[in-house]
């Protein structure tokens, strides 16, 4: 497996397949690099290097007790895009993975990160505060971790219901899905995973938006279940100097694998503009 040492000894395993313009994925929490499978084999096949890691302490890469923080994210992303030489690099985060993507972005990309791509993301901030008012709750995300620390094999299985939208009426509830997301999650760190909450709750990216010129596009599902549309994507949008939105009615938090067609199309369109 390709895995590489950052400063503080944790190994980030990571895949790298193919040549071409750089293509980089971010996933979110708690899954792995195999959560763009979908993406991974359509740019490949489209003449893309295609690169994804596991953060740390999630999947193949190292279950550190330390360092669950995006700075910490951010800087290991670097280190990773500095071992692979990466230029011209697009980097596409979902998630946590989109918050990931523009710290990146902001704090190491210069030279290196041509476009970004945030998808279902978490940016600017979701956690309700004074600065926030229409936010998540602080409740909703302390549930998220009394439920990861204590009954976490079971709380991943129920959680893939509202990802996928499987929870609608009418949905077309694939198990193997299901099971794909839980395996993912289950390769981690409790530590990992239960620490990330606050990462991807309280962790405000308002600055990062602001900062960035490169061209940034943000999709989100209209049925966000997890990451709800109007907290996120419509200020998000606001802040960025160069950034573009797709919305869709309909798709839930995790459309890059429910609609991977529409989603890659509109990459892929994005990617060539």
């Amino acid at each position: 497996m390709s895995k590489i040492t950052v400063k503080d000894g944790t190994e980030i395993f990571y895949k790298d397949w193919g040549t071409g313009q750089p293509l980089v994925f971010h996933h979110g929490w708690p899954l792995s690099a195999d959560d763009w499978d979908a993406q991974m084999m359509f740019f490949l096949e489209k003449g893309f290097r295609v690169i994804a890691h596991d953060r740390r302490g999630h999947g193949r890469s190292s279950q550190t007790p330390e360092g669950h923080d995006m700075d910490t994210y951010a800087s290991d992303v670097a280190a990773l895009a500095e071992e692979l030489d990466l230029k011209d690099a697009i980097h596409i985060g979902h998630s946590t993975g989109g918050g990931e993507v523009i710290r990146y972005a902001a704090k190491y990309g210069k030279g290196r990160v041509s476009k970004a791509v945030l998808i279902s993301a978490v940016t600017p901030v979701m956690v309700q505060k004074d600065s926030n008012p229409d936010g998540v709750p602080l409740s909703v995300f302390d549930e998220i971790r009394e439920n990861t620390a204590t009954q976490r094999a079971q709380y991943f299985h129920d959680f893939t219901l509202p990802f996928f939208g499987y929870n609608r009426e009418g949905a077309n509830v694939l198990q193997g899905v299901r099971d794909n997301w839980w395996r993912q999650g289950m390769m981690g760190s409790i530590k990992a995973h239960y620490d990330c909450v606050k990462v991807f709750s309280e962790t405000d990216f308002t600055e990062d938006l602001k900062s960035v010129d490169i061209p940034v596009l943000v999709m989100h599902g209209e049925d966000d279940q997890i990451v709800p549309i109007a907290t996120t994507a419509y200020k998000a949008v606001k802040l960025l100097k160069n950034g573009k939105l797709i919305t869709y009615p309909g798709f839930p938090h995790g459309m890059p694998t429910t609609e991977a067609a529409t989603i890659n199309k509109d990459l892929l369109a994005f990617i060539q503009s």
